[in-house]
């Protein structure tokens, strides 16, 4: 393990703050590094392992998919790229899909499409996209701008022109800057890195009517909260609300890179052929884990588990709240959940990993927890157990 961290600081760049260990491999919600040592997932690869480990139904897609066609090009029709559109637009709304390699890919779609939806409507002028506050969409250049982080951005300028802010979850805030410029509207039904704050479903209704009087579009990105995670396929189901554009990624294929653009049919129109691309989106085997992924999730009902084992999590999460003075608040649905503290969470991650526990920490100091679906109560309780040791330890020393 050693050999590979030291030839990785030789050869790799240092834009990740990694910590000194590498996995060899993992089984269901829990992972082993090279020195054979064992631990429970609570991060999933950053709400990527969506069916955990070693899930064999991923791994025999895999494997049959390789043995006939990793890539071709999309100049030609891709059997799995179509099955797993079918499926996405199935389980979601009316519209069609476009595939690309990765949630900020994914974002930057959008943006096009929004903006070309409105071109062929309105002319050149229409081009401003509102996001919120607390927003997390990529670091690509464009996506940059729809992520309310100064520090993502730093460095990094000129950035392009046509991005705003609204205040999250302020309706009044987002009516002063909607404008007859503005063409489309981007909002994440769960903040992931803004600190797991929900969006208040009154709130989103309120912006997905003011979107319809104005013909702007409402674009859901489900990067984080998609795929089953917060309880229901996708997050924006819990609040009676339609996007005309959906982002997805992270746990789409199980692990394997992908990602994709959803839209309405009369939106998807607007792209037409030569308009956007993409060499390796929508691959024969990316799709073939795509599909296999969203099946198991379907017909293993792992997003009716999230919100069953959801509860059950979050209740043990609002127990630490009322025993710890160093628990401030619990937020989030499903299997998507964060437990604000009043101090920074680094410390705890650090703690957390020595006694074998995979966890995270964002905006500072809001532990996130998105494990694999698959997670289950015994695995909950031992996180519990070792946070309630972490938090005890912490106010001995206070």
């Amino acid at each position: 393990m050693q050999n590979i961290i030291d030839e990785g600081q030789k050869y790799l760049m240092s834009n990740y703050g990694r910590f000194p260990i590498s996995f060899s491999h993992g089984e269901g919600c829990r992972v082993y590094d090279y020195n054979q040592r064992e631990y429970i997932d609570f991060l999933g690869g950053v709400a990527v392992n969506i069916l955990g480990y070693n899930n064999k139904k991923l791994n025999d897609a895999i494997a049959a998919q390789s043995q006939k066609l990793i890539h071709i090009s999309n100049y030609f029709w891709i059997d799995t790229q179509v099955k797993l559109a079918k499926l996405l637009v199935e389980n979601s709304f009316d519209g069609k899909a476009f595939f690309c390699n990765s949630g900020a890919e994914a974002n930057e779609g959008a943006i096009k499409l929004a903006r070309k939806y409105a071109y062929r409507k309105y002319g050149i002028q229409k081009n401003e996209v509102i996001a919120m506050t607390g927003s997390f969409h990529g670091r690509t250049l464009a996506t940059l701008n729809l992520t309310d982080n100064p520090k993502y951005k730093e460095g990094f300028g000129p950035h392009p022109e046509g991005f705003k802010f609204a205040k999250f979850n302020d309706i009044d805030s987002f009516k002063q800057v909607l404008t007859k410029n503005t063409c489309a509207v981007i909002f994440e039904p769960i903040q992931g890195e803004g600190g797991i704050t929900p969006v208040d479903s009154d709130f989103i209704k309120k912006v997905s009517e003011l979107c319809k009087q104005n013909d702007v579009l409402l674009i859901a990105d489900e990067i984080q909260t998609g795929m089953g995670r917060t309880g229901k396929l996708f997050g924006y189901q819990h609040h009676d609300i339609t996007p005309d554009i959906m982002t997805v990624a992270k746990g789409l294929a199980g692990g394997c890179a992908i990602g994709a653009v959803i839209a309405k049919v009369e939106v998807a129109d607007a792209f037409q052929s030569g308009d956007h691309g993409s060499t390796f989106g929508g691959n024969p085997l990316a799709c073939a884990a795509g599909v296999a992924t969203l099946e198991t999730i379907l017909g293993d009902e792992l997003a009716e588990n999230a919100e069953k084992i959801g509860e059950y999590f979050k209740l043990k999460l609002q127990y630490l709240s009322q025993k710890y003075s160093v628990v401030k608040a619990v937020r989030g649905h499903g299997l998507m959940l964060g437990l604000e503290l009043s101090i920074p969470g680094a410390a705890v991650v650090q703690k957390a990993l020595y006694k074998g526990f995979l966890i995270n920490c964002t905006a500072t100091n809001v532990l996130r927890f998105i494990p694999p679906l698959i997670i289950g109560t015994s695995e909950i309780d031992l996180l519990i157990e070792i946070l309630s040791e972490i938090f005890e330890e912490l106010e001995l020393a206070a």
